[in-house]
Order: C-alpha cells, then structure tokens, then sequence
C-alpha cells in the first residue's frame, strides 16, 4: 500500500487512521481526490490614505471610505476562500466559502447574525458561503444555495479585480450579499440569464422579511439578469458584453427597514485599439419606507470607465461618475434645499504590478459637490468622545491613495 505525504502527514497528528485493506484504501484515494480539487485563495487588502487640505470630518459618501481611514495607513480587508468548483459531470456538485476579517468586512458586510439587532458587529463576516450544483437541464441548470455575491454592478467587493481601488456610487447604492437560490442558465454561447429569490434585499444572513413583524412570513426578494457576449465576428469587438439586472426585496440595514428595488445595466467594450477598453454603467434605487409608503425615495449613479494596458506590468484607468439623490441614499451626504444631493468625481489610477502576486496601485480621486452653496461641505473636525465634530465647508475633497493587495 502506497502512503502519500499528506496521508501520512494527517495521520502524524492522528486526523486519521492508515487504511489496512482494499476498500480502505479505495475511501482514502476517493478522500485524497476531493481534497485535491479544492482549491484555497485569498487576499490581504491594505492602503495609505492622504486626504489633502485640512479636516476630514465628513469625506465623500462612497464605499469603505471615511474618517478613519483619512491621513495613515489602513487594514482595508483580509479574505480566505476555499472552493470546489463545479467540473463538467452532468451532476456535478461542489461548494464555495469566503471568510472576511479587517474594518471593511465590519463597514459594510456585517453579515454574521441576521437575527440580532444591527448584525454582528465582530470583524469578521461570512462574504459567500454556498453549496453549488449542476442539473443537466437543456445545456445544464447551475444553481447556487446560500450565501453569495450580489448579480448587479460593474464593480465588487473584491478590490483587486475592480480597475480602480476607490469604489464608486453606483457600488455605493447596489445590494451586497444575498441568503437564497440562484439558478444561471446559458440560452446560447452569447447569452445567459439568471433568477433568484432571497430572504431579504439586504446583507444579513439568515434575516427573514417577518423578522419583528415587519413583513408577512411569505415575503421574500427576487431578482435577475441577462448577460450579452459579442460573438466573435464582430471583429475587434468581440468579447464586449453587456449586463442587465434587477434585484427587489426588503432591506433593514442603513436606517432601514425599507423596501428597495436596484436597476442595473452596463457595458464593457473591446475596442480596435487591443490595449484600450471602455465600459458604462448605471444604477438606480428606488426605496419606500416600509412605514411610510407614501414617501418614496431614489439614488441613481452614472460612470463612464476607461483602461489601457501600456505594458505587461503597466496599466492606467479612468472613471468618471455623477451621482444623485433625494434624500441620505449616499451615506451622510447632506441633503441641499429640496431635499436634493448632487455630486461628481473623477478618479484615475495607475497600476504597476512589480513584485509577484502583488497589485500595486497609485490613485487620485476628485469629488465635487455639484449642488448649490447651501449644501455642508467636506472637511471638519471629527467627533472626539463620541461628539459629532464640525461641520465641513469644502465643496471639493481630493484623496490621494496608494493600494497594495497580495493574493494568494
């Protein structure tokens, strides 16, 4: 009988028992098969922020930015992922887990306990966590049960794959995670749809719409997509794709509880030029008070990207957004006479990837406040000892940023 090193590494530690017959032995090799396939990755995300100028008590209103995170150096995010992903069996099965540890898993993506008031505030969260199966329906049925990332958006949570290290807006207003089934269907080589029903619109795990009474026990939030591929005789557009989606359900996070509905739609495009590509989005949110339905609400967001691959190492990227709202869908951004908030950002960035594994990005990011002079500016005082600090007088923020992310 033949011992692999990891065999005989588990049974050192006495995880376990050396086979001592055939059918042993054939568990063992079934055991070291599925081991085999699954694969472990991750990330450790860290920053420097300079916010220019005096006072950073109130920053722009995106995505993992804020106070705290102004003028030092940061623990952004730490992810460890195991997986097994599906293979081309008819009825193939696998799974996925994605474990969250810093100051951004606790900003955004509290998702532990759904159950407790506000979400577990520990610095840790469960980003996905699904069982992944294949029914051989047609040209096959994927489907996802569990925990797993949101369909809309140009942009995720993971920063490294995203073409600039700041997030924008229209992520600013998308949903995040949601509890539930996910089905994705390929209709042909240039089209796929997807449709899924969830607990809640919102991030928190296992949280039902009834939870306190605040919906019936059958509520529950639905959502889909489709996604166009360029077939390759478009030539130099090949490849270029397009995304639609929708997502509707109850969210109780961010002062909810509300019921909201996100519109997605977004294009990448391949261009003649091979080191150039462009890309599009938008994203509107619409959101009712689930106690004062007569009062709806809306946030939408514009952006435009560009990225040039200038070398194998040496990339550039541009993005520039507009983003509304009617009410404090954007975070904290004060709302102007009307109850309307308007602002505009430019952001270019310059990635260099010297060190192997690394992602090393040097960005720049401008954001204006586009409505009239009584809106409260940027800028302030903090709030020491739990005060609520001054407010700013800045209708311009730049951030200054550098970003290193190993993955592994």
């Amino acid at each position: 009988m033949k011992v692999n090193k990891w065999t005989l590494g588990l049974a050192t530690l006495g995880l376990v028992s050396l086979p001592g017959t055939g059918l042993a032995e054939e568990k063992m090799n079934q055991m070291w098969t599925a081991l085999s396939s699954t694969t472990i990755s991750g990330y450790v995300n860290t920053s420097i922020h300079w916010n220019t100028g005096t006072g950073n008590g109130h920053t722009p209103a995106f995505s993992y930015n804020g106070s705290s995170k102004q003028d030092g150096f940061n623990l952004n995010a730490v992810k460890l992922g195991i997986e097994k992903p599906l293979d081309e069996a008819q009825w193939a099965a696998g799974y996925k887990a994605e474990l969250l540890f810093g100051p951004d898993a606790v900003s955004y993506l509290t998702t532990l306990d759904g159950n407790a008031a506000g979400g577990d505030s520990s610095a840790a969260a469960i980003k996905q966590a699904y069982v992944a199966l294949r029914a051989p329906i047609g040209n096959g049925l994927d489907l996802k049960l569990g925990v797993f990332d949101t369909i809309v958006g140009y942009e995720v949570f993971d920063g490294g794959n995203n073409p600039n290290y700041t997030r924008s807006y229209g992520f600013t207003i998308e949903p995040t995670t949601h509890t539930g089934l996910l089905g994705t269907y390929q209709l042909c080589k240039a089209a796929s749809v997807s449709a899924g029903i969830a607990n809640t619109h919102g991030p928190f795990i296992n949280q039902k719409a009834d939870a306190g009474g605040l919906m019936a026990e059958s509520y529950k939030a639905y959502m889909g997509s489709l996604a166009l591929t360029a077939p390759e005789d478009w030539g130099s557009f090949s490849g270029s794709t397009a995304y639609f989606g929708v997502v509707n359900g109850l969210n109780t996070a961010n002062g909810g509880p509300a019921i909201q509905k996100s519109w997605y739609a977004g294009v990448t495009l391949n261009t003649p030029i091979k080191a150039l590509k462009a890309g599009a989005s938008f994203d509107y949110l619409g959101t009712t008070d689930r106690f004062a339905p007569g009062n709806p609400a809306y946030a939408n967001a514009w952006a435009l990207y560009s990225s040039f691959q200038a070398s194998e190492k040496l990339s550039l990227h541009l993005r520039g957004e507009y983003a509304s709202t009617d009410t404090a869908l954007l975070g904290d951004t004060p709302a102007l006479p009307g109850g309307n908030s308007e602002v505009v950002a430019l952001t270019g960035t310059i990635q260099y990837d010297l060190w192997k594994n690394v992602l090393s990005r040097l960005e720049v990011r401008w954001d204006h406040l586009a409505g009239d002079g009584d809106q409260t500016g940027y800028g302030g005082t903090p709030g020491i000892g739990g005060g609520g600090g001054t407010s700013g007088t800045k209708r311009n923020n730049v951030l200054i940023a550098a970003n290193v992310i190993y993955k592994f």
